[in-house]
C-alpha cells in the first residue's frame, strides 16, 4: 500500500512542492528515508518514531520506505518531518478520513515529545504549496502569523501531533489562522532628525536619496554627525508596497530572523554591519549559501561606517549588486540567487587623523597616509554613489542657537508623495532582468533617456559639468537620475536646470577628495 502527503523544500528564497510517498509491507521492522534526503531528514526516523510513541500512537512494526520526490533533487532541513509523519500514519489507517489531506501540505518540524516546532522559510514554502494547487496548508503554531499573509489558502497552525489527529478524524477541528493587518511588525521608533543641528546639505542630501532610493556618502571630521544623519535615515524612507514587504519577510523567514508575533515585514530594513566583517558575511555564503547582509538590507539601507576600515575585497564585492539589484552565490551545494535592492550608504572621515582640510584643527597625516587612506575606496565603487556630500564642522553659533528644525514626519511626508510620483511612473517599466522598477535609482540607460529629456539649457549646463568633472557615461547618468528625483520632489513634470545643478553639487567631492 501507498499513501501521500505534501510538503515543500526551500531552494533560496524560492521553493517547491514535494511528495511524500510512504510504502510498508509486513517483512522485517526497517524504516527508510529515499529521494536525496541530508543528514537532518534521516534522523527525522528516531524523530517521527519518538514522537508517534510519545503521543500514544501506535508506531507500525513493518518495513516502510518513505520516498521524497522529485528524488532528484537534494532535500535540506527538519521542515519534512511532519509531512512524513503524516505519510505513515495515513498508511497503517491510524489517520482516518486520509482522503481529506489531498488537497492540504504539511510542514513543520517534530520534537521528540510530539510537539511541533517552527522552522524557516515557512512564507516560502506556503507559497510554493498555493502553487502547486493545495488549499489547506498545516503550519507550526508559531509560524502561523507569517504564513496567513498568503491569501486564498486556509493556514492551520498546530501545536503537536495530536491536534492534527482530531483534526482530520473529525473529534476537534482546527480554526485557520486569519490575516490580521494589525498584527504586523510594530514600526520602529528611529531617532528623529529634529535632533540633528545644522546640516542642512546634508539633511537635504539625505531626503533626495531617501526619495530616489540613492546611494549616498557622508564624508567629513569626526563629530560632525554623520552616523547621527544616517541612523535617522529610516524614519524619513517611503512606505513599503506590499510586495516589497513579502519579499523582504521571504529573505528575513528562510534566514530565522522572524519572531512568532510577526506576520510582515512593514518597515524598511536597516543594517550596520562592523568593519570586520568577512566578504562572506557582506554577500552571503556558507556550506548551503544562505542571505549575507545586502539581501538583509534588500528594500532597505545598508550603512556602511568607517568605510575605510572596511577590508578591500568586502567594499569591492558591491559592485555588482549595486548593479543588478540581485547577487548570485555558487557553492559546491548548488547556486542560489538572492535579491538585494538597497540604499549602500556610507560614512567616512576624509583622512586617518580625520581632520584633512578642517579650518581649524591641523591634519597630522602625511600627504602619502591620506593618499593611501582615501584610495581605499576604488573609483567604480565611488561612481556607483550617486550623492558625495560634505559634512562639515559646526561653529559654535549653529551649536547653540538650538533652533527647532524639521521633524522626520516633515520630510517623510514629501518622500512619500515623490515616490508615489515615481511608483505612478514606473508602473508599467521593467529592468532587463525582468524585476520592476519602483524608483529613479533602479533607472537603466532607456529609462534614462524616456524620463530624463532636458532642455537646450540644461543640456549645456549637463555637458560643462561632464566636460569639468571628467564624468564617466555612469557618473553622467546618476546626475540624470538625481535631477530626476530633485524634480519629482517639487513635484515638477520637467527636469529643470537648477535642478540639474543641485544635482551636479551633490557629487561635488570628486576634485577636493578623490582625485
Amino acid at each position: 500500500m501507498i499513501s501521500y502527503a505534501y510538503t515543500a523544500g526551500l531552494f533560496g528564497i524560492d521553493s517547491y512542492e514535494v511528495t511524500v510517498e510512504c510504502h510498508s509491507d509486513t517483512k522485517l521492522s526497517v524504516f527508510e528515508i529515499v529521494g536525496l534526503p541530508d543528514n537532518a531528514i534521516k534522523e527525522a526516523k528516531e524523530r517521527v518514531k519518538a514522537a508517534c510513541i510519545n503521543s500514544r500512537l501506535p508506531f507500525p512494526d513493518k518495513e516502510i520506505i518513505v520516498n521524497l520526490a522529485p528524488a532528484d533533487k537534494r532535500k535540506e532541513g527538519s521542515s519534512f518531518d511532519l509531512a512524513i509523519l503524516i505519510s505513515i500514519l495515513s498508511n497503517t489507517g491510524i489517520l482516518e478520513n486520509s482522503h481529506l489531506t489531498k488537497d492540504c501540505a504539511f510542514i513543520g518540524e517534530l520534537s521528540l515529545s510530539g510537539d511541533i516546532r517552527r522552522v524557516n522559510g515557512a512564507l516560502c514554502m506556503v507559497l510554493a504549496s498555493k502553487q502547486a494547487g493545495r488549499k489547506k496548508i498545516f503550519v507550526p503554531y508559531e509560524n502561523a502569523k507569517e504564513a496567513s499573509v498568503v491569501s486564498d489558502v486556509e493556514i492551520y497552525g498546530v501545536k503537536n501531533v495530536l491536534e492534527i489527529i482530531d483534526h482530520f478524524n473529525g473529534l476537534r477541528p482546527l480554526t485557520p489562522t486569519v490575516y490580521e493587518p494589525c498584527l504586523e511588525t510594530a514600526k520602529q521608533t528611529y531617532p528623529d532628525f529634529k535632533d540633528v543641528l545644522g546640516q542642512r546639505g546634508a539633511k537635504r542630501a539625505a531626503e533626495i536619496a531617501a526619495a530616489g532610493g540613492h546611494n549616498l556618502l557622508l564624508i567629513g571630521p569626526p563629530g560632525t554627525g554623520k552616523s547621527m544623519i544616517a541612523k535617522r535615515l529610516p524614519s524619513i524612507l517611503p512606505e513599503m508596497t506590499f510586495e516589497e514587504s513579502i519579499e523582504t519577510t521571504k529573505v528575513h523567514s528562510i534566514s530565522g530572523l522572524l519572531d512568532e508575533h510577526t506576520s510582515l515585514i512593514s518597515t524598511r530594513p536597516f543594517r550596520s554591519p562592523h568593519h570586520t566583517m568577512s566578504a562572506p558575511a557582506l554577500a552571503g555564503g556558507g556550506k548551503i549559501p544562505m542571505p549575507g547582509e545586502v539581501s538583509l538590507a534588500n528594500n532597505g539601507v545598508l550603512f556602511l561606517d568607517e568605510l575605510p576600515e572596511f577590508n578591500r575585497l568586502v567594499t569591492e564585492s558591491l559592485r555588482q549588486p549595486l548593479e543588478d539589484g540581485k547577487i548570485t552565490i555558487t557553492r559546491t551545494a548548488g547556486r542560489l540567487t538572492y535579491p538585494c535592492n538597497f540604499m549602500l550608504v556610507c560614512a567616512m572621515n576624509p583622512c586617518k587623523c580625520g581632520y584633512f582640510g578642517h579650518p581649524t584643527k591641523e591634519c597630522t597625516c602625511k600627504p602619502n597616509d591620506i593618499k593611501r587612506y582615501i584610495s581605499k575606496i576604488s573609483g567604480p565603487l565611488l561612481d556607483r554613489i550617486d550623492i558625495q556630500i560634505e559634512v562639515p564642522s559646526l561653529n559654535y553659533k549653529e551649536m547653540s542657537q538650538g533652533q527647532a528644525t524639521e521633524s522626520s514626519a516633515q520630510i517623510r511626508e514629501r518622500v512619500n508623495k515623490a515616490r508615489r510620483i515615481m511608483q505612478e511612473r514606473f508602473k508599467n517599466e521593467y529592468k532587463e532582468n525582468g524585476s520592476p522598477i519602483t524608483c529613479n535609482a533602479q533607472m537603466e540607460a532607456k529609462h534614462i533617456r524616456k524620463y530624463c529629456t532636458l532642455s537646450p539649457i540644461c543640456s549645456a549646463l549637463m555637458e560643462k559639468a561632464f566636460n569639468t568633472l571628467g564624468l564617466s557615461a555612469r557618473g553622467h547618468d546618476r546626475i540624470l537620475r538625481l535631477a530626476r528625483t530633485i524634480a519629482d520632489l517639487a513635484d515638477s513634470p520637467e527636469i529643470e536646470s537648477n535642478h540639474i545643478a543641485e544635482a551636479i553639487q551633490l557629487r561635488g567631492l570628486d576634485k577636493k577628495y578623490f582625485k
